[in-house]
């Protein structure tokens, strides 16, 4: 007796006597599954005829123009790291091109006239949103309170009760950064000149790691005042002995150092990945047909947000070890002066009253 027997009561199942809503429901799959299989062969028809009648051809070309296979192909279909100037703010003096990547020029690139698009929707969709609040939330205020709790959510279970003043920060990055990952998949994002993904421009990424930067640093001073500089100036440490107060004294220079090199791994990491996404998408578009490529689109779609989370995560936890004292509460680095003067002198100094 088979599996379905025996789930049946021994009494196998046929078309005849299936009960009629699993009869349906099977029908429904077979129609879905035929569906799809035609919609999959008409676009890779479509694709097949567009390599042949619309091919690729040289950027700054035009339709029609020799393109050879497969470097024109690829490079037809890259954006390349400088991003195009959709209005330059300055034209007496216009801006260098070339190889120039981070540019110091008042100008409105495709980078920031897409991330004014991605804030100007987003804007709207939060002002709906909380246009008309009710106690029981429907709609789009239930998916805006449903989205905001589980970040919340999140973020406390990274950085416990401490972080809430800072979860509407980590919300607000990871979804602005978010939307600005994964409006670059959106055509006619990319395709055209004035549109462009803003994270694929290393400009955007620091000026967001910077303005991150800017919060933590400030937390971390209004927190602990001028004790925030204990871990990076470690006088107290002295008073275990010459030896331990130098050692302890590297090692603050080398936080120190390391403090400044956040920023620049908050954005290279979201451009690098963003970019490189791009540049991958681009030539696997340009050289296969569209099976590939859609897989390719599915995986961007789970890569950027996963770097959104990144981002915002590690601001959440830079923010977070920002405000956290650092040896004895209030000591500061006067006080840790008088401690090397006594340590040198190997005598009593009085310290400074708190």
């Amino acid at each position: 007796m088979s599996s379905d027997q025996v789930a049946t009561g021994g009494v196998a199942q046929t078309p005849e006597t299936m009960p009629e809503s699993a009869e349906q429901a099977a029908s429904a799959r077979r129609r879905k599954i035929r569906t799809l299989g035609i919609l999959a062969f008409i676009l890779l028809v479509v694709d097949g005829l567009a390599l042949f009648f619309v091919p690729p051809f040289p950027r700054g070309g035009a339709l029609g123009d020799a393109c050879t296979f497969p470097v024109c192909y690829i490079n037809g279909s890259i954006e390349f790291p400088p991003p195009h100037v959709v209005l330059d703010l300055d034209p007496a003096n216009p801006m260098a091109t070339g190889s120039l990547v981070v540019a110091l020029h008042p100008s409105i690139t495709s980078t920031i006239l897409t991330m004014w698009l991605v804030m100007t929707v987003l804007i709207v969709v939060a002002f709906f949103a909380t246009r008309k609040m009710n106690r029981i939330p429907s709609g789009l205020q239930n998916l805006a309170e449903f989205g905001y709790e589980s970040l919340e959510n999140f973020g406390t279970g990274i950085g416990g009760p401490a972080v809430k003043p800072y979860l509407p920060m980590f919300a607000a990055f990871f979804i602005l950064i978010l939307f600005c990952n994964w409006i670059g998949l959106v055509p006619p994002i990319g395709r055209v000149d004035f549109l462009r993904a803003p994270t694929s421009d290393v400009n955007i990424t620091i000026g967001l790691a910077l303005v991150a930067f800017v919060f933590f640093e400030y937390q971390g001073f209004k927190h602990l005042g001028l004790g925030y500089l204990r871990k990076f100036f470690p006088f107290h440490e002295f008073r275990q002995g010459i030896g331990a107060g130098i050692i302890a004294m590297f090692v603050g220079l080398i936080e120190l150092m390391l403090e400044f090199v956040k920023p620049l791994t908050l954005s290279m990491r979201l451009f690098g990945n963003i970019y490189g996404g791009e540049v991958a998408l681009a030539a696997i578009t340009a050289l296969t047909l569209i099976f590939l490529p859609v897989a390719l689109i599915g995986l961007e779609v789970i890569l950027n947000f996963i770097q959104a989370l990144i981002f915002s995560v590690l601001f959440l936890i830079f923010t977070t070890l920002a405000i956290e004292h650092h040896g004895e509460e209030g000591e500061i680095a006067e006080e840790g002066a008088v401690v090397f003067e006594e340590a040198i002198h190997d005598q009593p100094v009085a310290a400074p009253a708190h």
